[in-house]
């Protein structure tokens, strides 16, 4: 039910209009004058605004330019009297969407409003659209984004069920490619608030002030190059959700705009002082341990248990290694469709090879693959996907053409020097090139884990390239940002040295 504010310092014409558009099924809230009018606005913001024209203290115009401010967006509807209308014609032309003419009919009123809101709500889901744009979207709606039969992923959906109809904050936890953003779209399309606005922001993607901008928008001229007002994505998302992705990266400042978001459900616009209100249920991830970074101050303890009121943890793929082959099938299918191509079988062999992968790069991993066996075996002319076309991915091989052991997070080829022997583990580039400490297995025999691994590879070509960290990322074919935050966690836990 969409809500109008009616705004006239005359007591019986006030009453007579709001009355009106009860009757036509709105929700209808009224001001005396225009100062409370705005503050009712930016407290809680109507979908159209119905003024008289004659106020004293403020007039009609004058508060159609501070509607504007607030939001530009917001249909106002001027009522007039015969000799004024000129002045409604310039009321229009500061923003205003129409005006009526007294006396009208309340039909006339009733139809312009209801223009007014089509017009507003085009232009909202314009806006959505466009900072939307960028998200990926996955097949399915509410649970049936969740693929996987598994007791762990079954364990999921309960818990997506149980929160969905709650108003309270989502902390989604688990690994890199696990599908965390897939967990929030499920509990967005299942909650009440389906109908509203789904968007997303991955925090550590943009810097600090763009990443203000993006969340709270800013007001014209507030910094160079804001040439007009710009509404943030809690303005958009407003009566929908906000999924503030990788929520770990954002630095002190935002993260105190945050908490007073979730306290009070209200912001400021960047260069604004005007207390605007909104109504966002934030749903938030990070494949980081939270209450780590809370014991080493790089994340506020107030705003996790803000955020972390119902918890949601996504376990990693080689978790769930029974929902491999229904991933799989599904990845390859989409990609099928996608290509224009009929969907592909997998042999025997191919799949048990994928079952028994340990998947470090989880569910976004398996995709990747996937769409990879396709693209090949479309090329090769095959009918169904071979061993072959996916073996290659699956194991690191080394400069010399040795299969070695899968590196956690990487499925890329390895890189082998002949270098002095790494502290940490007591691990060394030449037994890695020659196969002594490969595929996860230690020269006196013992499995090794494969975060064991991963770690002293990464330390022993960091020592390699001299400290370099960006000739490092590049011999692993990982990105530097990534790198960093490994060495950083692995300092924390004081597995390697500090000097890193």
């Amino acid at each position: 039910m969409s809500t109008v504010l009616v705004v006239d310092d005359k007591e019986m014409m006030r009453d007579s209009v709001a009355q009106t558009l009860r009757r036509a099924g709105f929700e209808v809230t009224t001001a005396t004058d225009g100062r409370s009018a705005l503050e009712t606005i930016a407290r809680a913001r109507p979908d159209a605004v119905v003024t008289d024209l004659k106020m004293p203290g403020m007039t009609g115009i004058e508060l159609v330019e501070k509607i504007q401010e607030i939001d530009d967006a917001l249909p106002t509807v001027v009522m007039t009297a015969f000799g004024t209308i000129q002045t409604a014609v310039e009321a229009m032309k500061r923003g205003a969407f129409d005006f009526v003419t007294k006396p009208f009919e309340g039909d006339e009123l009733i139809i312009t409003v209801k223009r007014g809101l089509r017009a507003a709500s085009m232009a909202r889901e314009n806006a959505v659209l466009r900072a939307s744009a960028a998200t990926p979207v996955s097949a399915g709606d509410g649970l049936d984004r969740l693929i996987g039969d598994s007791l762990a992923m079954q364990e999921v959906r309960s818990q997506i069920e149980a929160v969905a109809s709650s108003q309270g904050s989502v902390l989604i936890t688990g690994e890199s490619g696990t599908g965390k953003e897939v967990v929030a779209r499920a509990i967005h399309e299942v909650s009440p608030r389906s109908s509203g606005a789904f968007l997303a922001v991955n925090c550590a993607a943009l810097s600090e002030s763009l990443l203000e901008s993006e969340l709270f928008g800013h007001e014209r001229g507030a910094f160079t190059g804001a040439d007009k007002l710009r509404k943030g994505r809690f303005e958009l998302a407003d009566r929908g959700t906000l999924l503030l992705d990788e929520v770990s990266e954002v630095s002190p400042h935002i993260q105190a705009k945050l908490l007073r978001v979730l306290q009070e459900r209200a912001f400021e616009r960047v260069g604004s002082s005007l207390t605007i209100g909104v109504d966002v249920r934030v749903v938030a991830t990070s494949n980081r341990d939270l209450q780590q970074s809370i014991d080493g101050g790089d994340f506020r303890g107030d705003l996790y248990y803000r955020l972390n009121v119902l918890p949601i943890h996504l376990p990693p793929l080689r978790e769930r290694a029974g929902d491999v082959r229904l991933l799989a099938s599904h990845f390859v299918a989409a990609c099928c469709r996608r290509e224009g191509r009929e969907t592909l079988a997998w042999t025997d062999e191919a799949m048990d090879l994928m079952s028994g992968y340990a998947w470090p790069g989880n569910v976004r991993e398996l995709q990747n693959i996937c769409e990879r066996a396709v693209v090949i075996s479309v090329a090769r002319g095959a009918e169904r996907i071979e061993a072959p076309m996916v073996e290659p991915w699956l194991r690191s091989v080394n400069r010399t053409g040795r299969t070695g052991g899968t590196l956690q997070g990487a499925t890329h080829v390895a890189v082998s020097f002949d270098a002095a022997e790494v502290k940490p583990g007591g691990f060394s580039g030449r037994d890695f090139a020659n196969g002594t400490g490969s595929a996860g297995v230690g020269s006196n025999g013992e499995i090794r884990p494969l975060c064991d691994i991963e770690r002293e590879t990464i330390v022993h070509t960091l020592e390699h390239f001299h400290g370099h960290r960006q000739k490092t990322a590049k011999a692993l074919g990982i990105g530097v940002r990534t790198l960093g935050l490994k060495l950083k966690k692995w300092k924390e836990e004081e597995l390697v040295p500090a000097t890193l």
